[in-house]
């Protein structure tokens, strides 16, 4: 860590709640030069759903690259491009009954969020965007300035611009229907919100906290944006390709969104790569109008069509999910109600869960035991209160079984080695 620490910016994060040097990874284990394993229920933040070197997507990258296969083409047609648009609208697409057009942006999601609010103003004539409460849409500038967080926030070195915050659902609490809110804005004159050319928002937030908007809460705020011509745009770029249970995290909830912004797991193998789902209609760029030197990525779109041959042609991986869900969702109730207090909120979908600690330093410490036990979660929320969890979804009953045990493990000790029982119990009262 010593070169590492000395020369690479201040500005690096996660290797300070990690503080070791990884050297090999493989299925759901990262390994440090030591040779110890790590669960990794971290994944690259969303980004290694189907584990490390998964040797099916490894053997497709080392085929084609010993054919000597096109690594970098700019936009160029490329056979790589073509046979995973193919796979694409074969097996994700058509299947949902879902029409889009598919724009290559750069090579992160962030890349993807600037294209999404800049054709949604282009198509619209209007600049305004509207985001919610705890969004977190990256933070290139545009994106920032729909990100809700005042840490990443404060690191623009200038205004943003152009973006209202709405209360997302449940904010205002469970009695309170966020939507009316909206409404109301957008009916009245005088509200001060000018009639935004889309609205940007998550599903589900995974940054902001593991917060889940209902189908209910979803369906009325498409609707919301068909009366008043605002398009609507859902990023997709965590809890998509197959997180929540299902490839595009909106399936089950009745709404059909005018963008989708995808990124993290499409390549499959963790290799950079974004791109932007349009509706047809929307699709009026002029030749070169968004561009960037990677657009695309060749390796990644040798790897993405082999995860989508191998894992989306059949339901086997959405059933798997299913009963790993339960198994999570099971283990975390009772370890929280067991060592910290039944008050304490478990939620998420698929395999993305969340425990909301209240204390943020009782979610550090918990975090950092498990570093410690051989377990890598991370935190997550407003104020880093929430644990985090993002386990591949290959991983097995079993293993699912020994990382929670870990997990077990590591809040026990921390509970009995602090006085946290009585700092919980106080703000727990207070809420």
């Amino acid at each position: 860590m010593k070169v590492i620490n000395s020369m690479e910016s201040a500005v690096r994060s996660y290797c300070r709640a990690y503080p070791v040097v990884f050297e090999k990874s493989k299925g759901i284990n990262l390994i440090d030069e030591n040779g110890k394993k790590y669960f990794d229920f971290l994944c690259g933040a969303g980004s290694i759903n189907y584990g490390h070197n998964n040797p099916i997507l490894k053997k497709a990258i080392m085929d084609y690259l010993n054919e000597d296969g096109i690594v970098h083409s700019l936009d160029l047609a490329t056979k790589s491009k073509e046979e995973f648009l193919d796979s694409f609208q074969k097996h994700i697409l058509s299947p949902r009954h879902l029409t889009y057009k598919v724009q290559f942006t750069g090579p992160t999601g962030t890349n993807a969020v600037e294209a999404a609010l800049k054709l949604a103003r282009k198509v619209t004539g209007r600049s305004k965007i509207i985001s919610f409460t705890n969004g977190f849409h990256g933070v290139s500038l545009g994106s920032l300035a729909a990100t809700g967080n005042s840490h990443h926030r404060g690191g623009s070195g200038t205004s943003l611009h152009d973006v209202n915050f709405m209360p997302y659902d449940g904010y205002m609490g469970n009695k309170t229907n966020t939507i009316d809110y909206l409404r109301r804005v957008l009916e009245d004159n005088s509200s001060g919100i000018d009639l935004p050319a889309a609205v940007i928002l998550e599903t589900i937030q995974g940054e902001g906290g593991i917060n889940i908007a209902s189908s209910k809460w979803l369906k009325s705020l498409q609707e919301l944006c068909h009366e008043f011509g605002i398009l609507m745009i859902v990023d997709d770029i965590q809890v998509g390709c197959g997180r929540t249970g299902t490839f595009f995290s909106f399936e089950n909830s009745g709404i059909e969104p005018d963008m989708v912004i995808m990124s993290k797991s499409v390549s499959g193998f963790g290799l950079p790569f974004s791109f932007l789902l349009i509706k047809p209609r929307l699709d009026i760029w002029e030749p070169g109008e968004h561009n960037g030197t990677f657009r695309g990525n060749n390796l990644a779109f040798v790897s993405a069509k082999t995860t989508i041959d191998t894992f989306w042609t059949t339901q086997e991986l959405e059933a798997g999910i299913t009963l790993k869900s339960n198994l999570l969702k099971e283990r975390l109730n009772e370890i929280t109600t067991k060592y910290l207090s039944s008050e304490i909120e478990v939620r998420g979908k698929g395999l993305i869960y969340g425990i909301d600690c209240i204390l943020p330093d009782l979610a550090e410490s918990i975090r950092d035991k498990c570093f410690e036990n051989g377990l890598i979660v991370e935190t997550c929320g407003s104020d880093d209160q929430v644990i985090k969890f993002l386990p591949a979804l290959i991983i097995t009953e079993n293993e699912l079984s020994q990382g929670l045990d870990i997990f077990e493990k590591s809040v026990r000790q921390v509970m009995e080695e602090s006085n946290f029982h009585k700092k919980l119990e106080s703000e727990i009262i207070q809420k």
